[in-house]
């Protein structure tokens, strides 16, 4: 036979093979992509409401991955979250303390899932003409030692205190990281979640509070330095804000199924370098410090 017949026999045999494994390869990549998650079953996460919306853009995009799966996320307070998940109530305990932290909970019994790290920072009424403020007049208007802007080079406006209700885990961080040893805050109006706080300190002349960083991108409302230090990421990274803590998914045991997969999902790139820092939170890995359930913090 001709070789310039064999060469371009040849060649054909070559290419018809190689068009064979593209269109496998092909094929089977398009019925991978096709094939639906095989998880199924239904996931209650329950508690802080600084975490909610974390973890409710997190469970919005697990579920478009995993039809089969509902995962749920409502507040209702760490101490909630925590107390349920105890009790089997729910799959997930969403928490901004360490169940160590809170009595009646058997901590023992819970793992603990730390999925990001939440700033939280005091609030006000975008009437209050003050944009700093040291940490002991901060303790002293939540103290009720001070009661007038004007005492802290604010205009002459009674200062209005909105709290968290007991049980919130962002009120525990809160009081932990600005009042002393023994202070107590004082008697004020008390609310249950970080979005009712800011609707009510946008609408309240003269009004203060303290939200999760997420919820600080609202209209009526400013963040306050501390002694001149700017309650964001970088601060908080490095500890020179203080006022942080861990959001910890808790579970009653090793979780398994979909709650496993769940909460294996947070702990993916897409989840702590695309969601967390676009909500407000901060990244794990981004951390230069650690914080115990003692409250010591150490760097990495």
């Amino acid at each position: 036979m001709n070789k310039t017949i064999v060469g371009v026999v040849g060649i054909g045999v070559v290419v018809a093979v190689g068009f064979a494994i593209y269109n496998n390869t092909q094929a089977t990549e398009s019925k991978q992509k096709a094939t639906p998650s095989k998880l199924t079953g239904k996931v209650l996460a329950l508690g802080s409401t600084a975490l909610q919306p974390l973890a409710e853009q997190v469970g919005t995009s697990f579920q478009e991955k995993n039809p089969g799966l509902t995962i749920t996320v409502q507040g209702g307070g760490s101490g909630a979250g925590l107390s349920q998940v105890a009790n089997g109530s729910v799959q997930i305990g969403n928490s901004d303390v360490f169940a160590e932290e809170k009595e009646g909970v058997d901590a023992s019994k819970l793992q603990d899932h730390q999925v990001a790290v939440v700033g939280i920072a005091p609030i006000v009424n975008t009437d209050v003409q003050v944009s700093n403020i040291s940490k002991k007049q901060l303790q002293d208007i939540f103290t009720g030692k001070i009661t007038n802007w004007q005492e802290v080079g604010g205009q002459d406006k009674k200062i209005v205190v909105i709290n968290r209700a007991t049980g919130s885990g962002t009120r525990s961080v809160f009081e932990k990281n600005v009042l002393s040893d023994g202070q107590s805050a004082i008697q004020s109006t008390e609310q249950d979640s970080n979005g009712t706080v800011q609707k009510i300190v946008s609408t309240t002349p003269g009004a203060i509070s303290y939200l999760a960083f997420a919820y600080l991108d609202a209209s009526g409302i400013k963040a306050l330095n501390i002694d001149k230090v700017t309650p964001d990421k970088k601060n908080v990274e490095d500890n020179s804000w203080s006022i942080w803590a861990y959001e910890h998914m808790y579970t009653k045991g090793t979780p398994n199924g979909a709650t496993k997969a769940f909460l294996k999902y947070f702990a993916t790139k897409e989840v702590q370098k695309n969601i967390v820092p676009k909500l407000g939170y901060i990244g794990l890995t981004d951390m230069k410090v650690t914080r115990d359930a003692t409250g010591k913090v150490e760097n990495k």
